[in-house]
């Protein structure tokens, strides 16, 4: 027997007792939704563990190839510790339902998808990763064959089967699990190439990359050193014990130190997963993803490349940018917090362009998904294309309203997620709005990623925007935190 199969033996007898059918287990689920807004996660350990994995695996084996026909499978994962353990125990429910594996290894989520969509064998994907989330978390994201993530339907369908509530159909073939870390090299190349072949490179800049420990270490480099970038690189190497720790696209000092120090032309900063990122100036100045869009928006405005010069974000955009692509005469957008949203909204709207204010941003023109390393390639791009220095780029787009975003750690999940039945806070987000009128917003949510509540609130003024944060933050400690 080899190493392999005394593992995934092991797994199967901690999950499943002698006689039980393979596909049901008696794992303690809560009663909330495995399924956030971008897949499944939590603290390993807790609910997210091997037993968990293998079952997720073979129920999407079956939600993918509804008809046991077969296919392939793209696997990847980030730095975390427990990423190839959570991969295992994947690979093992996948080929339990009959599918193929192509195991990437680490990689960025965004390789994922584009793998996905580009092999035609490829019925769907799954990354493993947390994105931004600290070291002991992970996270489980499913891709369909055209590399977008699957829909909630499908997502339930995969949790239905996770609670015991859909039957096994007995299967006589089984899969089989390929390392592919060779691929990763196409995806790279799917990168710089649009570059390329607009005759633009990036010789003469000089360019800060926050890896944050993780995913982005394997390709970022390298394609900005291909297209000619003087690169220095911080957080470099995988580490699964540090991934995300004070760096990346949560934490810019480092990297607004870097740029200034070495007098770089401007920085970039990923998370742990590398679908988004958030960049610096020469200055230092913090350059979040609404200014990336509004800059990008009208270098393919420009080129007649955005149709009906419309940009999709979410609630969370600041008025600021929304009010200067207005005077514009473009259009601005507006869905739910999340990248399934922004691309659905893409897909029904025709529109080329979305993104999120965290660095999450979609061109459609070049990828199927939010992609850090793709962003930052085509924002330096602009750049040099534009003979002009990010931040003189900056002072001439928008100024933004002044908005806090204040977290608020509740871990019971009941709590979490039925937040707007607390009577008391929902009478202070309405006195709120009241107050502010046309001068301000609030926004009150529940992560969909991480055990916080979230509090936003915009206005034209600091000390609005601070009382009212201070205030409904209060609330939510008292009431549902507590």
């Amino acid at each position: 027997m080899s190493a392999r199969e005394t593992v995934l033996d092991r797994q199967l007898t901690a999950i499943r007792p002698a006689g039980t059918p393979f596909g049901q287990c008696a794992i303690a689920l809560p009663e909330t939704k495995l399924f956030g807004t971008d897949g499944i996660r939590g603290r390993v350990g807790d609910v997210l563990g091997a037993p968990l994995a293998l079952q997720a695996g073979f129920w999407a084996g079956r939600v993918l190839d509804p008809n046991g026909q077969g296919g392939t499978v793209v696997i990847g994962r980030d730095s975390r510790n427990s990423s190839s353990m959570l991969a295992m125990a994947l690979s093992a429910g996948l080929t339990a339902a009959g599918l193929e594996v192509w195991d990437i290894g680490l990689c960025p989520t965004p390789c994922v998808a584009y793998l996905t969509s580009a092999f035609a064998d490829a019925i769907g994907g799954v990354m493993i990763s947390a994105s931004h989330n600290p070291p002991p978390d992970n996270g489980i994201k499913f891709f369909g064959a055209d590399g977008t993530k699957l829909s909630p339907t499908a997502q339930a369908q995969i949790e239905a089967g996770v609670r015991g509530q859909l039957d096994t159909r007995a299967t006589d073939r089984w899969g089989v699990h390929h390392d592919r870390q060779e691929l990763a090299v196409n995806y790279a190349q799917s990168l710089t190439q649009p570059i390329a072949d607009r005759g633009l490179d990036l010789s003469g800049m000089t360019v800060v990359l926050d890896l944050a420990w993780g995913a982005a270490s394997q390709v970022a480099p390298h394609v900005f050193r291909d297209l000619g970038a003087t690169t220095i690189c911080l957080h470099d190497t995988p580490d699964g014990d540090r991934i995300n720790v004070n760096c990346g696209s949560t934490h810019l000092d480092l990297l607004a130190e870097a740029v200034r120090d070495r007098k770089a032309d401007l920085g970039f900063a990923f998370d742990g997963d590398a679908d988004r990122v958030l960049a610096v100036d020469c200055r230092g100045r913090e350059i979040d993803g609404d200014y990336i869009l509004y800059l990008w928006g009208q270098q393919l405005r420009d080129a007649d490349r955005l149709p009906d010069s419309t940009i999709v974000s979410t609630v969370m955009a600041n008025l600021g940018f929304e009010r200067a692509w207005q005077a514009q005469g473009g259009t601005l957008l507006r869905t739910s917090v999340g990248d399934r949203y922004v691309h659905a909204a893409m897909v029904e709207t025709g529109a080329a362009l979305g993104g999120e204010q965290s660095g999450h941003v979609i061109c459609r023109h070049y990828g199927v998904s939010g992609d850090g390393t793709m962003t930052a390639l085509h924002i330096a791009a602009l750049v040099r294309s534009r003979g002009e220095r990010l931040s003189d780029l900056i002072d001439g787009s928008f100024q933004t309203y002044p908005q806090r975003l204040e977290n608020v750690r509740v871990e019971d999940r009941d709590r979490r997620a039925n937040w707007q039945s607390c009577e008391s806070l929902q009478r202070a987000i309405d006195c709120a709005a009241a107050d502010m009128g046309d001068r301000g917003r609030v926004l009150v949510r529940a992560s969909g990623t991480e055990p916080l509540i979230r509090v936003m609130v915009e206005a034209e003024t600091d000390s609005l925007v601070n009382h009212w944060t201070d205030n409904l933050a209060t609330i939510v400690r008292e009431q549902l935190a507590g």
